[in-house]
């Protein structure tokens, strides 16, 4: 998967702060050729997640937001704004766990995570009136599709159709701290099946399975950064992947064999 084990993470500069409707794509090759470099087969792409909500327009100003009956008794435990509470509970399937502080649940994406997503920084449009908000941004409503468009529009710019990840920033249990997940991809797969693989000795793997997406996420991570870096797409140039087009929700363990719920 890593020839000779060498791997390059190049984060884009010159990417301005994405607008409702902007072309992500134009502003993505605008941002190649300034950081000197030019999509070439085999090549990915991590993209956070915030460019394309904030594309998408997905912004919410939590002024508009009435909070329900259930969104202000779990405010209430969780020291949250009821409003906030309100459109976790409206974008997510279920809660895991709450406590002070905390809300974690399953989002309607399926994956479980803090505030189903939801996201308080950097999330007012440029644009903002003065004295709305504060502004939220949520997840993109289809990640996958989302990649697979952007990957499709990059092509017909480029010539070059590059893998796509569409990544966030997730916590996980019993380990502090946060690490970059994949909420979206198109043009590779999601995970490696290693079983039946044999290790040095020739004992064959029987339960090595690698989050291959969700690992790519992580190393785009690592450059992306995390606070007012804007660099929020980075080119992944290295990997051989197969030839395989997987969907997020083969990252997702069935509830049968998740012993953490």
């Amino acid at each position: 998967m890593l020839p000779g084990g060498r791997l390059a993470l190049i984060a884009l500069s010159g990417l301005p702060v994405v607008r409702p409707k902007d072309d992500l794509a134009a502003l993505i090759v605008s941002a190649l050729t300034a950081t000197g470099e030019a999509l070439a087969p085999g090549d990915v792409l991590v993209v956070t997640s915030k460019l394309v909500s904030r594309a998408e327009d997905r912004f919410v100003d939590l002024s508009r937001v009435t909070p329900t009956p259930e969104g202000r008794a779990i405010a209430r435990q969780v020291d949250k704004d009821p409003r906030l509470v309100t459109l976790i509970l409206q974008e997510s399937t279920h809660i895991s766990r709450k406590a002070k502080g905390a809300l974690i649940v399953q989002s309607r994406l399926g994956a479980v995570c803090a505030n189903a997503g939801i996201d308080q920084s950097n999330a007012a449009p440029v644009d903002a009136a003065p004295g709305s908000g504060p502004w939220v941004l949520l997840l993109p409503r289809a990640p996958d599709a989302s990649a697979a468009r952007l990957r499709e529009a990059l092509f017909q710019r480029t010539g070059v159709r590059p893998g796509v990840v569409l990544s966030d920033s997730f916590g996980r249990p019993f380990r502090t701290g946060t690490v970059g997940v994949a909420l979206g991809l198109a043009g590779l797969p999601a995970v490696l099946d290693q079983r039946g693989s044999l290790d040095l000795f020739g004992r064959p793997l029987e339960h090595t399975i690698t989050a291959l997406a969700d690992q790519i996420a992580a190393a785009g991570d690592l450059v992306a950064g995390q606070a007012a870096e804007g660099r929020g797409v980075v080119l992944v140039r290295g990997l051989e992947l197969p030839a395989e087009d997987g969907v997020s929700t083969d990252l997702l363990r069935a509830p049968e064999t998740d012993l953490y719920r």
